[in-house]
Order: structure tokens, then sequence, then C-alpha cells
């Protein structure tokens, strides 16, 4: 029995078209060091959404961050994977991501006006919100985030996925206005006992309002499935501690955007 072509039409027009995640490629510069960050956000919102800026591992601007960036884009944000290091390097070499992370954290405020180019990105796009901004960060970017917290940049808050941990100065005290959110990997040697200690210290001193969430036996980059890869010893996935934090990463962004459109 042959189908009436007037159903064909019913079903077609009744069905809904399916959301897509978009992205598109942003050249931008700072200071003669041409950048290229990656924006994602879904097509089915119809209002300005809060924007949350990512920031990539030592690695370089790679296809982790930007999963990462995507999958923000998913839970209603849009999304910005800056690119820290320029000319779209990317390297799976240690000593390679060592160098290249040197160049750039070697002068705090030159490391700072770095990341705020990416913010810029984020902030100019029609799509984002007024004034309802974040940044998260992975490794060197946890540790780059905590700098813009420390810096004033203007975000509503942070998080740093199994970062670098710099101490925050003493001039920030009663300046740091973003709160911040921690996640860290008690396993994790590339980070001494002393230097989280010192940490915890030097952000109370500042008056901040922070945490921080410690997973025992989790080691540095737990949170991405391919750091095995790398072949270093201390970096170790950790599916619980990647899922427990991705979580609590949703409830911090979800308390600092509470009355954000959720499409």
């Amino acid at each position: 029995m042959r189908t009436p072509i007037s159903l064909f039409l019913l079903l077609a027009l009744g069905t809904p078209v399916q959301a897509e995640i978009q992205t598109k490629s942003i050249v931008y510069d700072d200071e003669g060091t041409t950048l290229t960050g990656h924006l994602f956000w879904d097509d089915a919102g119809t209002t300005q959404r809060p924007g949350v800026l990512v920031v990539h591992e030592w690695w370089g601007l790679n296809d982790y961050a930007k999963r990462r960036a995507r999958m923000l884009a998913e839970l209603g944000y849009v999304a910005f994977a800056a690119d820290m290091y320029g000319g779209e390097r990317v390297t799976t070499d240690p000593k390679q991501a060592s160098e290249w992370m040197q160049e750039v954290t070697a002068d705090p405020e030159s490391w700072h006006q770095r990341a705020e180019k990416g913010l810029d990105q984020l902030r100019s796009s029609p799509l984002v919100a007024s004034g309802k901004l974040a940044a998260v960060g992975y490794c060197f970017g946890g540790g780059t985030v905590l700098r813009m917290a420390y810096g004033g940049s203007d975000v509503a808050g942070v998080v740093s996925f199994h970062g670098s941990l710099p101490a925050a100065p003493e001039e920030a005290k009663g300046r740091i206005g973003p709160k911040i959110l921690v996640l860290h990997g008690q396993a994790d040697s590339f980070v001494a006992p002393e230097v989280v200690a010192n940490f915890q210290t030097k952000l109370e001193a500042t008056e901040a309002n922070w945490e921080m969430d410690i997973y025992g036996g989790a080691r540095h980059g737990f949170t991405n499935p391919k750091v095995g890869d790398y072949g270093l010893g201390n970096l170790k996935y950790d599916a619980q501690a990647d899922a427990r934090s991705w979580k609590r990463m949703q409830s911090f962004l979800d308390e600092l955007f509470a009355d954000r459109d959720r499409r």
C-alpha cells in the first residue's frame, strides 16, 4: 500500500529540525603573534548566552581542548578555545611543550595579556550575553585561568583542572573578583604537596572566594582519556575523577549564571 504524498509532507513538516553544534575559527593577534582560536555554540539557542573561555594544556590547542569547548557548547554555553602559543603550534613532545609554555609564562603580565586576547574574542561575539563570562583551563591552562583571576580579568569565575597552581601575589589581597574552583589530583607529582599548601595559604590570604576539590589517587591530566599516550609516568586518565570534576564544574557554572537562558 502506497503512503499518500500528503502524509509524507505532514511528516516532513512535523519533524523538528535537529539543533547542531556550530564552530568557526577566529584569527586574532597579540603584539604581532597570530593566534587562531575556535568558537563553539549550539544553533538551537535564540538568545544570548554566557560565554566560557577554554585554555588548553601545554601541548597546545589540540583536539582535546576543542572537544571540551564543544562539550560546553552542548551544555548551552558559547565556548571559545583560545590559542596561547600562536602559529597553530601543537606537539606531543613534553620537552617542546615545556619550552612553549615557558615562553608564555616567563612574563606574568604578558601571560595574562595573551589570555585576555582570547577572552576579548569571546566577549565580542554577538552570541554572548554581556557581563556573563567564565574561564576554564587544563594543566598549563589551569594555571592560566588562575592568573586571569589574580590579574583582574572580567569573568565571574574560573575553573582549573589539574592546573599548575601559581600562588596568588600579595598585592591581590581584597582584589580577586572571580570565584575560583580548583580541581586537583592528589597523586599529581608535578605539583608537590608543599606547592599545594603554599597555594592554599596564599590564596586564603587574599580573601578570595575559592574552593579546592582533591581527588585521591588521581594523577596529572586525569581528565584526558589519551593522556597516557604521551609517555610520562605521572600522566594518567582517571574516569571517576574526570566525571566528578566535570559535574562539579557544571554546578559551579550553574551557580555563576543562575539566571542564564537554558534554551
